[in-house]
């Protein structure tokens, strides 16, 4: 059975690489801010939204690729009611860490199976993520460290590198931490037959 990872992220890709799943990856061609937009003004939750966004993903994928079971996975970042986005540039990612500095954010981790565009499954993982006390001058030196890195994700860190340093406590599994709650998703495969049970 094809399995088709629907995501260009290479941490997802590594995580179901050292898991020993046999799959390709294939972007989805959405536009993410524009399937997101109109969700905030309608009272969806920010795990929701994660769902949506997968979802979308999945199906775009899946549409191009009949019979491939498609893997599609996204994650939001909610800081009380707020939802933070990937950082445009250092700047932006220098203001992020300030706002989470000393506070508890979500990390919203979803994922679904799609086979000939239909869903079959879906799951999303929550982590709680603490940051500690951060100052102004530290933010500095450690973007200056991790370089564009503290772009490729919501939080402007990297928690599987240099990132885990800003973290005071973290309640919640890795894998839905870097994105792709691993575990449930193995076993739903299982019960699919995509992979050895």
């Amino acid at each position: 059975m094809d399995i088709i990872l629907a995501s260009k992220s290479p941490f997802r890709a590594m995580i179901l690489k050292n898991a020993g799943v046999q799959f390709t990856a294939q972007s989805a061609d959405i536009d993410e801010r524009a399937v997101e937009a109109p969700l905030y003004n309608s009272g969806v939750t920010p795990e929701e939204v994660a769902l949506i966004l997968a979802e979308a993903k999945a199906i775009d994928v899946s549409e191009r690729n009949p019979s491939a079971l498609v893997i599609g996975s996204d994650q939001t970042l909610s800081l009380s009611d707020e939802v933070l986005h990937k950082p445009e540039n250092m700047e932006a990612a220098r203001r992020q860490l300030l706002k989470l500095s000393g506070q508890t954010h979500h990390l919203n981790s979803a994922v679904v199976l799609c086979r000939n565009g239909i869903i079959l499954w879906k799951h999303v993982s929550v982590a709680r993520m603490t940051l500690r006390e951060l100052t102004p001058e530290f933010i500095g030196r450690h973007l200056s460290r991790v370089g564009s890195v503290a772009m490729q994700s919501v939080g402007a860190y990297q928690f599987e590198g240099e990132g885990v340093q800003l973290f005071e406590k973290v309640d919640g599994d890795y894998f839905t931490i870097i994105g792709l709650p691993l575990l449930p998703l193995l076993a739903e495969l299982r019960k699919e037959g995509a992979i050895d049970a």
